[in-house]
């Protein structure tokens, strides 16, 4: 099984292809210094086969290449990073010094 993923922009997501068949995405909101992941989709027929794995791993990619850092809200996605050291450095921090 080959797994194809790549960035719709159009759409504002990721797509992992197998065989053209689309298998599941990875939705993000983008801008120029954050991105989030808000929601991620395997279709059932794919499921247990590392199409999750795939499109975070590629999703991750992505924004350490852009130099975004990472708000995941999406479950998936948080756990996969927090399962994977390696991305813990893009996740976002609340920098913000306001007090009341």
């Amino acid at each position: 099984m080959t797994v194809t993923v790549r960035d719709v922009e159009a759409e504002s997501r990721f797509e992992a292809r197998v065989d053209d068949v689309l298998a599941g995405f990875a939705e993000y909101i983008r801008s120029d210094r954050l991105v989030v992941y808000p929601h991620t989709v395997v279709e059932p027929a794919f499921e247990g086969r590392g199409i999750g794995g795939t499109l975070a791993r590629a999703a991750l990619e992505d924004a350490r290449e852009r130099g975004l850092a990472v708000l995941a809200t999406c479950p998936f996605i948080k756990g996969w990073m927090l399962r994977h050291p390696e991305y813990t450095e893009l996740a976002y921090e609340n920098r913000s010094r306001v007090n009341d």
